[in-house]
């Protein structure tokens, strides 16, 4: 799975992310047990975490029954049954979020669609620091294909997740499309995808730039608690400015 400059990272790391949890969502239209192209990304990725201590969960999003909507759970609103809340409750637990997905038409698919509508939903629920949820946490994303689209997915994901409270590290996107038109998808016979190099290269360093900036985030406690409190906001506080009702 890993190249040998790969495995060499991972074991010359003097880096202790044994703490850290990473979940993946898998965006795929194909339900389990087809076989996913970006899954096959994933497993790049997932292997140099785990290979760091990482306690690492994928989510096959589409194996799931998760109501359409922007309510934290959509059966309070008339739906007969919504898998996104036991699913929200791995996002929170994780350090690392990374929504990978493929593409159609140019765009992320439906179900990432979806996906990131769920996620809105709960943004505005609080940690402990009164801040936004998702704040102290580090999102990335994985975009597979066989047309054009990586970057433009990646803008959209990206974007979404730093409007959330997502860290967003350097270079926290990678891709693969192969030859533009109907031809090989990533783990199809003779693709090139697996041994591609600018690809490799570039889910690599995302994969070690979410774990150096989640490693930061959680050593510093999380993302630093001023002006930017949403419960102080609320209670009337203006962070530095003279606020005479303040009590």
């Amino acid at each position: 799975m890993l190249n040998e400059q790969q495995e060499r990272w991972c074991s010359e790391s003097k880096w202790d992310f044994s703490d850290l949890k990473a979940l993946f969502i898998n965006c795929t239209l194909k339900r389990s047990p087809e076989v996913s192209h970006t899954d096959g990304l994933v497993r790049i990725a997932q292997a140099i975490m785990e290979k760091n201590g990482v306690s690492v969960d994928v989510v096959r999003a589409v194996d799931h029954d998760i109501a359409y909507g922007v309510w934290p759970d959509m059966t309070q609103h008339g739906w007969p049954k919504d898998d996104w809340p036991p699913i929200y409750e791995k996002v929170k637990a994780a350090h690392i979020l990374v929504i990978t997905t493929p593409i159609w038409l140019g765009e992320k698919s439906s179900v990432c669609t979806k996906v990131i509508e769920r996620l809105y939903a709960n943004s505005g629920d609080l940690n402990d620091q009164g801040q936004y949820a998702y704040y102290g946490k580090v999102g990335g994303c994985l975009v597979t294909g066989n047309e054009d689209g990586v970057k433009h997915c990646s803008m959209n994901i990206l974007y979404s997740l730093q409007h959330l409270g997502y860290v967003i590290p350097p270079q926290a996107d990678a891709g693969w499309i192969g030859e533009a038109g109907p031809g090989p998808s990533y783990l199809d016979a003779g693709s090139g995808g697996p041994e591609n190099d600018f690809t490799n290269r570039n889910t690599t360093f995302m994969t070690w730039n979410l774990l150096h900036s989640a490693r930061m985030l959680v050593d510093a406690g999380g993302f630093p608690a001023h002006g930017n409190q949403r419960s102080a906001w609320d209670a009337g506080c203006r962070f530095d400015y003279a606020n005479p009702d303040y009590r």
